[in-house]
């Protein structure tokens, strides 16, 4: 990363910050990886839930499909993705008969991001909920006959800072998506060019914008993995 840097040329900054690949790729990185932080949310956090609180036959597999995306090689998850959401993939007809396309629209790029970051949030928030104080847990359900109103009032706020750690991560996760978004929403300028993506088109065109755009990440990666360790040493020095 330290190279990074020392191939940065600071008087470029501001020309390659006015950029119109550079902007339309960081606004397109904030606006994707925003929805599908959202998504992911939605998703893991009640299926984090679920799997933490329920034992039910088949549940280790489970388990382990619902973390896959995380060790699944990009490129892999961005064929899988082809293979089930193109024209000619499974689901291909029936979004086609409602004249749906995703490949090669912003919404393809969502979908590649929320599929490989949520598992980040999934197991974060899954954790907290196996960890939360059980007599705690135990007296509100006695107490409260309601199962929702448990989860909203006892269960999501004793692990609100895991779940904020997995949604950080998840963010910085979609952030830098590469080999799914190129492989399942094309490389489109404006459309499904994300930072990662423009870093690559731009690397032998224009290295210093490049560069930039490199930097930006490193620095977005640092700063949520400074946030998430301050996150857990308040989480875990509380218990102590």
């Amino acid at each position: 990363m330290a190279s990074v840097f020392l191939r940065l040329d600071t008087t470029q900054v501001s020309t390659q910050l006015q950029a119109w690949q550079v902007i339309s790729a960081i606004q397109l990185s904030l606006y994707t990886s925003a929805i599908a932080t959202l998504i992911a949310f939605v998703l893991a956090v009640p299926s984090a839930y679920f799997m933490a609180t329920r034992n039910f036959p088949g549940k280790p597999l489970v388990d382990t499909i619902m973390d896959l995306p995380v060790v699944l090689p990009p490129a892999v998850a961005g064929v899988a993705l082809l293979y089930a959401f193109a024209p000619r993939g499974v689901l291909g007809p029936l979004l086609t008969s409602l004249k749906i396309t995703l490949p090669g629209y912003t919404v393809a790029v969502i979908i590649a991001e929320a599929f490989v970051a949520s598992p980040f949030l999934f197991r974060a928030a899954k954790t907290g909920f196996e960890n939360r104080d059980k007599d705690i847990y135990n007296s509100a359900r006695i107490l409260s006959g309601s199962r929702l109103l448990v989860f909203f009032t006892v269960s999501l706020p004793l692990t609100i800072r895991g779940i904020i750690s997995g949604t950080m991560l998840t963010w910085a996760r979609a952030m830098g998506e590469f080999g799914a978004t190129l492989m399942f929403a094309g490389n489109l300028p404006g459309i499904t060019t994300t930072m990662p993506l423009a870093t690559y088109n731009l690397l032998y065109s224009n290295q210093s914008g490049a560069i930039v755009l490199s930097i930006i990440l490193i620095a977005i990666s640092f700063t949520v993995l400074v946030i998430v360790k301050l996150i857990e040493q308040k989480r875990f020095g509380a218990k102590k």
